[in-house]
């Protein structure tokens, strides 16, 4: 029980740290799209909005190079350095596939976002291999709960977005410009985290067979990760094919409140995932959606009364602080339903730290559960005919991708240990390798399993 409870503390200390540089990171981001947006115009801006959603794609490899090298670390901490040579050298080669193949895919894409130059594409191409860089060494950070430097890393990558982004649209406003600022800042934090790794030594690249096992894993929970970012988005894209304009803005609106109630809460799940993959805290998902889902409950609650109490405005024009924030007078059609946007912001927050659970357990069949949800939204969406009636329907599939997740993560969690990770466990471990170089997968009667001395470890923490 003490065990437990130190566990809880330091997830609330380092969340900390952490938390306060996401919200930077988001407000960085924010800020340079606010920039962005006022000083370039709709026609440049739509172009640089369509690349920016276009990173975010692109974006998915680092995140999955992240859970990636977080739960290897967590999971092994006695092999650290060789598990973390590995995904470094794994993240760098990574890195440049995904740029040549958005180099590639350049003409296309300036072809179909109607660009006008092939620059801002070849730019995107450079952006995606710092970014992808950027997301093994978080990943280690994280496996380690080295908080100060993962918390310097998310600073540098949202005020580095902010300054060289805004500074590439003053020299240039156009999308060239914009995303050249972009690229910039995308280095700030692969630097950071080069500096904090500057002691590690480096040593022998992986041979083929660990580097196929690390890209295996790297392909599964990006597909896992891809998964939840489709269930939380597609609900905007149904809602303009099927309502009206005028109520798909209503809820494209509502969604501003839901989306921040998702991110409020996410460095709970940055500190806990390295928890998640270890044979000591198998419950720790629990604590992680209890804490989460408090987080929400209390933003809901405020959401509502916020709604009800506190107005701005007289008369005719009275209009509630939840609505300001949202969008001003034109969204005051959905006031009184803005704390159920809230409660739809709770269940994605909660169903993230699944997701990840999904990804610290390797429970890959897990993650169809979350398509199963969007395909029925896709199937029931089209009988709703306002925004409230959306907003029902989309939170009851949410609350069932939801449950199915937590019955499926108890159900496996029974007797499953996390998952070994292969090609490094001591010579004469269970799994373990002979001296030389690293071996491809552990046998096959251990790949459940954990090394010896690994599980000699305890209570170990991980995250993605």
């Amino acid at each position: 029980m003490s065990g437990s409870k130190g566990t809880l503390r330091e997830m609330l200390r380092g969340g900390a740290g952490v938390a306060i540089a996401m919200a930077v990171m988001n407000v960085g981001t924010y800020g340079f799209t606010l920039v962005a947006a006022r000083m370039l115009g709709p026609k440049e801006y739509g172009a640089v909005a369509a690349l920016m959603g276009l990173l975010l794609v692109v974006n998915v490899l680092s995140v999955g190079l992240q859970a990636t090298g977080a739960r290897q670390v967590a999971a092994d901490p006695s092999h650290r350095e060789r598990i973390e040579n590995r995904i470094l050298v794994t993240s760098r080669r990574s890195a440049w596939a995904l740029g040549l193949l958005c180099l590639l895919l350049s003409p296309l894409v300036t072809i179909a976002l109607d660009l006008g130059s092939f620059l801002p594409a070849l730019l995107v191409a450079a952006i995606a291999v710092p970014l992808t860089v950027m997301g093994g060494q978080a990943g280690i950070f994280q496996g380690e709960k080295k908080w100060t430097p993962l918390a310097a890393i998310y600073l540098g990558m949202g005020l580095g977005r902010l300054g060289f982004g805004a500074l590439g649209v003053a020299v240039r406003p156009d999308a060239t410009g914009a995303m050249a600022g972009v690229l910039l800042g995308a280095f700030v934090p692969v630097l950071i985290g080069g500096w904090a790794l500057r002691r590690r030594r480096g040593g022998e690249g992986p041979g083929p067979a660990p580097m196929r096992t690390v890209l295996r894993e790297v392909a599964h929970n990006s597909h896992a990760l891809l998964a939840f970012f489709a269930l939380t988005n597609a609900d905007v894209v149904l809602a303009r094919i099927t309502l009206d304009a005028h109520d798909a803005g209503l809820y494209a609106g509502g969604l501003i409140l839901a989306k921040a109630v998702l991110f409020l809460p996410q460095f709970v799940v940055v500190i806990a995932f390295p928890a998640m993959a270890s044979e000591g805290a198998q419950r720790m998902y629990l604590k992680g959606v209890a804490l989460v889902g408090g987080i929400g409950v209390v933003a809901t609650a405020g959401a509502w009364a916020v709604g009800e109490l506190v107005v701005v405005g007289s008369g005719d024009t009275r209009r509630s602080l939840v609505v300001e924030f949202v969008g001003g007078a034109e969204y005051a059609e959905i006031e009184h339903q803005l704390w159920l946007f809230a409660l739809l912001g709770t269940l994605f927050a909660m169903t993230q730290v699944m997701v990840y659970e999904v990804v610290a357990r390797q429970h890959r069949g897990a993650v169809y559960a979350v398509w199963a949800g969007l395909a029925v939204l896709g199937v029931v969406v089209p009988v709703a005919a306002t925004a409230t009636g959306l907003i029902s329907v989309v939170i009851t599939v949410n609350a069932a991708v939801l449950v199915a997740l937590l019955l499926v993560a108890v159900l496996q969690g029974r007797g499953h240990r996390p998952p070994a990770v292969p090609g490094v466990g001591a010579p004469g471990a269970p799994g373990g390798t002979a001296p030389g170089p690293e071996t491809g997968p552990a046998p096959t009667s251990v790949r459940g399993g954990v090394p010896a001395d690994a599980r000699a470890d305890g209570d170990v923490e991980r995250h993605p």
